[in-house]
């Protein structure tokens, strides 16, 4: 074994994760890859071409990576837990009428894991991922994660929920550095063609980026179940008939599918009556939030008020100003200021400057 030790890297075969790779390889580690096989595409629905992380074309491009610096690479068919956590929370959180966050949930139960109980049995000390987010372990033993450089890739927003046994074998190379730099040291390496990799964001086992479509593929006679249902304004009044609750979140203002003199937006979904409450902008606007399944990063416990503590309520979300309360066991956000379109299901995340204070689901 080398002196820096064996590490386990998780390997899509994409730009972030094969460079990567390649620097801990550079740097003296022994370096072992794995791509999970977490999707395909043929079960679907898809109607297009498979692509991202699980792809045949992508799987291969990281073996080849591996083959050429001369690491071993293995193929992990994690299908099987992948579809019966996350897939079906997904369809389930849009049946209650809620956003969810997959994203979120296969880092917290299914990626983790499956690397770190592989790791264990090639003798790995240590896993890597290409996220963009830095990590280090404070005085008080707790491992804490911090924005990537890059604020634009930064990527601790879906890594709230990683445990602190996981991190403390965990390695981000990519943290301190921007993604055009991680492209040219592609470039430098010889790799054109994975330089110049289009990225996705789309979900990885939502082809088309059609949840609609894909709800309908997996839950049957959905659209029968569902179709029918009333608008109505927050005073009661049915304003016309939807295609489904289902289909439909906070926030959304295209596609409604009937016409008014004023922008009209999706304030609230209620699963129960098959009914969409439709407002003005306005509507959409709150000032406190209240969060389950926290889970705390930076410290063990909050018991007091804190205050100062930006808070994401999506992805792309510059975060607002906020005091966070613990209550039994959910947190109470009180924004400084009101935010817009808080989606039951997705993910508020809180940050102590750039550390990530813990996250949870917005009830």
């Amino acid at each position: 074994m080398s002196k820096r030790g064996r590490i386990l890297v998780a390997m899509s075969g994409g730009v972030d994760s094969s460079v990567a790779a390649v620097m801990l390889h550079e740097q003296g580690y022994e370096v072992i890859g794995l791509t999970m096989k977490t999707w395909d595409y043929a079960t679907s629905g898809s109607s297009s071409k498979e692509t991202g992380c699980c792809s045949l074309d992508s799987i291969n491009d990281a073996r080849t990576l591996a083959v050429n610096y001369g690491f071993p690479h293995y193929i992990l068919d994690i299908r099987d837990e992948f579809g019966d956590f996350v897939i079906d929370n997904f369809v389930d959180e849009y049946l209650a009428g809620r956003t969810p966050n997959p994203c979120v949930l296969c880092n917290t139960h299914i990626k983790w894991e499956a690397l770190l109980k592989r790791a264990n049995k090639l003798d790995c000390e240590f896993i890597a991922t290409g996220h963009y987010a830095n990590i280090r372990q404070q005085d008080s033993g707790r491992y804490v994660i911090s924005k990537g450089k890059d604020e634009n890739k930064d990527q601790s927003y879906v890594l709230w929920g990683v445990s602190q046994e996981n991190l403390a074998r965990t390695q981000f190379p990519l943290g301190s550095f921007a993604k055009s730099e991680i492209r040219q040291m592609a470039l430098d390496m010889g790799q054109e063609e994975l330089a110049k990799k289009s990225e996705s964001y789309e979900i990885c086992f939502v082809p088309d980026n059609d949840y609609r479509a894909f709800l309908k593929h997996k839950v049957e006679d959905l659209e029968d179940r569902v179709a029918g249902g009333n608008f109505i304004t927050k005073d009661g009044m049915v304003v016309g008939q939807h295609k489904g609750y289902p289909f439909y979140t906070i926030g959304q203002r295209k596609g409604l599918g009937i016409a008014f003199g004023e922008p009209m937006f999706v304030t609230q979904i209620m699963p129960e009556s098959n009914t969409v409450v439709l407002g003005r902008a306005e509507d959409l606007e709150k000032r406190e939030a209240l969060v389950r399944n926290v889970n705390l990063v930076k410290y063990g416990s909050i018991t007091e008020p804190l205050d100062n503590v930006v808070t994401k309520i999506r992805y792309k979300d510059a975060g607002m100003l906020s005091t966070i309360v613990q209550e039994k066991d959910k947190m109470r956000v009180v924004f400084d200021h009101n935010v817009s379109a808080i989606a039951p299901g997705q993910s508020a995340v809180f940050y102590e400057g750039n550390d990530l204070l813990g996250g949870g689901f917005l009830v």
